[in-house]
């Protein structure tokens, strides 16, 4: 999987979508994004496999910049920094 990351940048906002399927936390966090000040890093929580793709794929389409993703015990953490 690529944007595998070794370590987790600091988020300045974190938005928990675990118990939601696709393409629930892809919502989740559109609707984050608009809480973090532009140059802020935004972690998103999902155990939806799909959001590994939804999420870098929303980021670049919207101009946001996808960091990356850390695995965690059944989840996964995705962080994206807002670009505008």
């Amino acid at each position: 999987m690529p944007d595998q990351l070794t370590e987790a940048p600091a988020a300045d906002s974190c938005v928990d979508a675990r118990g939601s399927a696709c393409p629930g936390p892809l919502l989740e966090a559109k609707k984050a994004i608009g809480s973090v000040k532009v140059g802020e890093v935004l972690e998103v929580l999902s155990g939806d496999p799909g959001t590994k793709d939804d999420i870098p794929a929303w980021a670049g389409k919207v101009g946001h910049e996808y960091l990356g993703h850390l695995d965690s015990d059944g989840y996964s953490r995705l962080f994206v920094r807002r670009k505008k």
